[in-house]
């Protein structure tokens, strides 16, 4: 496994992960107010999810999709998977047309600003984790106990252990 699998990897199972511990909480817990991030913990993961819808549409050099009013629990982890394997097999082309420094025009900035695909590609990865840290963190306030570090060498072993198994 190349290094950007375990990145792409660990990014969808850590974020579906925290996803699934949200499955029991009431709507107030989940929009309840906190000081951090983007305020709820349902506005944090929405947050996520369409940070990647968003940036794969940019990257892909076709109009931004809507901001899915969908936001059930079920609902986003649906959008999760969905945008994630798509996000996923666009990095991967790319790293194997070998395009990584690549630019493209983020036509969100103003002025339009080039970027390149890597750093994109990176940058979604590296968001997620620190929005995840905030979950776990909200998580934790709202009293969920037992929750995972997420960090991505945990990951990393139980994906291997795992895999010997079978």
């Amino acid at each position: 496994m190349n290094l950007l699998d375990r990145l792409l990897g660990h990014d969808l199972t850590t974020t579906r992960e925290l996803l699934t511990l949200c499955l029991p909480l009431t709507d107030a817990a989940l929009d309840r107010s906190f000081d951090i991030g983007w305020v709820t913990l349902r506005a944090t993961l929405k947050h996520m999810i369409y940070n990647i819808e968003v940036w794969t549409d940019l990257m892909m050099q076709r109009s931004i999709r809507d901001l899915d009013a969908q936001d059930s629990i079920p609902q986003l982890i649906t959008r999760l998977e969905q945008s994630y394997r798509e996000f996923a097999d666009f990095a991967h082309s790319i790293e194997t047309e070998g395009r990584l420094e690549d630019l493209w025009t983020d036509i969100l900035d103003q002025p339009p600003t080039q970027k390149s695909f890597g750093g994109a590609i990176a940058h979604v990865i590296t968001h997620n984790m620190h929005h995840r840290a905030e979950v776990l963190h909200f998580l934790k306030r709202l009293g969920i106990e037992d929750l995972p570090e997420g960090d991505l060498m945990g990951w990393d072993q139980r994906r291997r252990t795992s895999s010997a198994i079978v």
